[in-house]
């Protein structure tokens, strides 16, 4: 599975407003402007955000948007579901091999656990532990 900039950027959106809880509402400009990204594929992208109860707009000369829920309640899984679909590395079928049936299941439960126990508030305050070798992941 490999997250398109759907995913990605949906998560710089959330994170900006995350980051500026409490500021006010955000426009997509400024959150553009300061990632480098394209208001209109931004526009494009916090609609089904807002359908899916993740943000709130807010209309008037000085309007935006604002997380509806507190970060702390947002997990990352939400958030790719919602811009993604559902998340599975690979498409199998009922009649596949149960052997690699079980390791897809498995690969798709990882995944799903380390996305769902993921808050917009952890990606906040991350703090980078300087720990780069404590993982090594081949694929």
């Amino acid at each position: 599975m490999k997250i398109s900039t759907k995913g990605r950027y949906g998560l710089t959106i959330m994170m900006e407003l995350a980051n500026r809880l409490g500021d006010g509402p955000v426009s997509l400009k400024s959150i553009a402007q300061k990632n480098d990204l394209s208001e209109h594929y931004l526009e494009q992208l916090i609609a089904p955000l807002r359908n899916a109860g993740l943000v709130k707009s807010i209309r008037g000369a000085y309007g935006g948007y604002i997380l509806a829920k507190k970060p702390e309640e947002i997990t990352s899984g939400e958030i790719l579901r919602v811009l993604e679909g559902p998340i599975s590395p690979v498409e199998f079928s009922e009649e596949e091999d149960p052997a690699k049936r079980y390791l897809w299941l498995r690969i798709r439960d990882s995944i799903s656990s380390v996305l769902d126990s993921t808050t917009l508030k952890d990606l906040i305050t991350y703090q980078d532990e300087g720990d780069s070798e404590g993982y090594m992941f081949y694929i």
